[in-house]
């Protein structure tokens, strides 16, 4: 028999088991940065205080078969919770938000990319949970379930009192942590993974509220920004130059700058692509960022179509794919251009059936456009060398001018590719995902070499701009000691980290004779002012954050949406201003090189923001200059 003084209270075994493993989760299997003593000392003390903060609930539960069913349950929904953000993680080095959960609907599409992220270890998550559930079972006389007012009392106390004391030390570390927080990681690490959904879900609740309360009195502020920060005086050199062309844009997945003129085991790994770099008629754009965040693809859509900034939180598609918008496909269509998208996928993924004919375009091919097969399909879908060729009848029977979007499926997460497709070797490091990567990009290179070649038979080649764009990063910084490796580099420092997100954009305009490799800095928010500079037309009143990328007088920054930047001088990330040239931190007497970009860019995704949210577009008339 056990004497009642020797019982442990199980909460305070819960709290225990679960604050180690959760420590365990935060220090060897996500990313987590740690740069000082303090910053340890939080990440091991934000775990415990959490878990204490849902466990010790418990002692208000009179009744033990409740009070052992809640604690059981605790335990395992907790669990649930970090084994999904872990297997989010390794995709994405990111954490879920909210309205990545109403996109749930995408999880039965994403098939074998889910699968290759859980590990056979991953059942150690839940070791903890069979313990406790076993010790509420079986041996409830070992433990303690009836608590005094007074010890009840104290318990509460002391959990807010730990509650408050975590966020006094993350506030000493990080100022301003809960109003700058463009970066989920910082939260995560300073007040824990559950105490970041708290506040994720007060985040989102005050956000739809917004669009409520919003009644267009934001605009003129955000009107006179634009006016004296981001439109341009004049036009650049080639306005016009591409005037009543058919529009084709390729949305290349996955596809990022450091593969463009490089090779894997001695053999190029984008010949096409690199032929484009020496071509005439090509413009290529080497320090062109994406600007995604947690949308991917469809962020990226949304940055070309409307130069607004994404969401750092979930896919614009989806959670304000109703709101009313101003983007070029509606623009073009103005001008007489018929619009459409090809991609070989389902309609509902992302939200596109919704959200296309909201941005203007006039029809959307999807996957039932497509004959799909088992052999010609692979990982997300339809090969892209079928795609393009099954493509090309549909084009030939659009009206001209058209703008037409291309988005290719093969160089997607987990970079699958059966062995007859593969024109080179994997590479050999410790990630399969790097190592797959290069034949799935050579399969893409190939597919838009055979595309071009289509275009020129199907008589569309010469009265075309062909636009190719990467949408996104493919290898994520959980991949960093292998491209450290690629790269032969010692180790992907924050400065380099930036630097990957750099992604490919080539502007071919058959017949210009003047292309050109560009060093400006730009991203994806300037595709919209470029193509509508192209095609030589204006747009009265309009709101948007990029420029036309060929003005010689653009803005000199391009933001990321975690509020990171890059200049011609510097690259500010993880709150370090770095030097663009040489990748070393700014030398004292240049401490304050980068606070005012710093504060502009944070007015200027806050402007962003507050479009979207209040969906203020609905409150403007626009008018189309010519």
């Amino acid at each position: 028999m056990y004497s009642k003084g020797k019982r442990i209270p199980l909460y305070v075994i819960a709290t225990l088991l679960f604050g180690i493993k959760t420590y365990i989760v935060y220090r060897f299997l996500f990313s987590l940065e740690i740069e000082n003593s303090m910053q340890e000392l939080i990440l091991v003390i934000n775990p415990f205080v959490s878990a204490f903060l849902i466990f010790a609930i418990s002692v208000w539960i009179k009744k033990t078969s409740r009070q052992m069913k809640y604690i059981r349950y605790m335990a395992l929904i907790g669990t649930i919770i970090i084994f999904a953000n872990l297997v989010f993680y390794r995709s994405f080095s990111d954490f879920i938000t909210i309205p990545q959960l109403f996109q749930g609907g995408n999880v039965g599409d994403l098939g074998s990319s889910i699968l290759s992220l859980i590990k056979v270890y991953d059942i150690l998550l839940f070791v903890d949970v069979i313990f406790v559930w076993y010790l509420s079972k079986k041996h409830v006389n070992v433990v303690t379930t009836s608590y005094p007012r007074s010890g009840k009392v104290f318990t509460l106390a002391l959990s807010f009192v730990l509650l408050v004391g975590n966020f006094f030390l993350a506030e000493m570390e990080r100022p301003q942590l809960f109003t700058r927080a463009f970066d989920r990681e910082y939260l995560v690490k300073y007040i824990g993974l559950f105490n970041y959904h708290i506040y994720d879900a007060a985040l989102h609740s005050k956000v739809k509220t917004q669009h409520v309360f919003a009644d267009g009195s934001e605009l003129p502020q955000i009107k006179e920004y634009v006016k004296e920060n981001i439109e341009l005086p004049g036009q650049s050199d080639l306005y016009g130059v591409a005037k009543d062309k058919n529009v084709i844009f390729i949305s290349a997945e996955s596809l990022q700058s450091f593969v463009i003129g490089n090779t894997v085991n001695g053999q190029e790994v984008t010949p096409f692509l690199n032929s484009l770099l020496a071509d005439e008629d090509t413009y290529y754009f080497e320090n062109f960022y994406h600007q995604t965040e947690q949308g991917k693809t469809s962020d990226s859509e949304f940055l070309v179509e409307n130069s607004l900034y994404p969401l750092s939180r979930g896919a614009v598609f989806f959670t304000h794919g109703q709101n009313e918008y101003h983007a070029l496909p509606e623009l073009l269509g103005e001008e007489g251009y018929y619009s459409a998208v090809f991609h070989a996928n389902n309609k509902s993924f992302y939200n596109r059936d919704q959200m296309y004919p909201n941005l203007g375009y006039d029809y959307f091919y999807d996957v039932e456009a497509y004959e799909v097969t088992e052999d010609n399909s692979i990982g997300w879908g339809l090969k892209d060398k079928p795609f393009f060729d099954q493509s090309i009848k549909y084009l030939q029977t659009l009206e001209e001018p058209f703008y037409t979007k291309f988005i290719t499926l093969t160089n997607h997460f987990p970079f699958e590719l059966d062995e007859e497709d593969k024109s080179i070797e994997r590479y050999d490091s410790n990630s399969n995902t790097l190592n797959n990567f290069f034949p799935t990009v050579r399969y893409m290179d190939e597919s838009i070499e055979q595309f071009f070649e289509q275009l020129k038979a199907a008589g569309l080649y010469e009265d075309s701009i062909i636009i190719i764009m990467g949408d996104h990063y493919g290898i994520s910084s959980n991949h960093n000691k292998a491209m450290s490796q690629y790269l032969n580099k010692e180790e992907i420092t924050p400065y380099d980290h930036i630097q990957l997100q750099r992604v490919p954009l080539f502007i071919h305009i058959p017949g210009h004779g003047k292309g050109e490799i560009k060093s400006t800095i730009t991203g994806q928010i300037d595709i919209k002012p470029t193509i509508l500079s192209l095609l030589g037309m204006e747009v009265e009143d309009d709101i948007y954050f990029g420029n036309d990328m060929f003005h010689e007088n653009r803005k000199d920054y391009i933001a990321l949406r975690n509020g990171d930047f890059i200049t011609k001088d510097y690259i500010y990330t993880n709150d370090t201003c770095y030097q663009f040239a040489t990748g070393e931190p700014v030398g004292e007497s240049d401490a304050d090189a980068c606070q005012g970009t710093i504060e502009t860019v944070e007015k200027e995704l806050g402007y962003s923001d507050d479009i979207i949210y209040g969906d203020l577009f609905r409150f403007v008339n626009f008018k189309q200059a010519n």
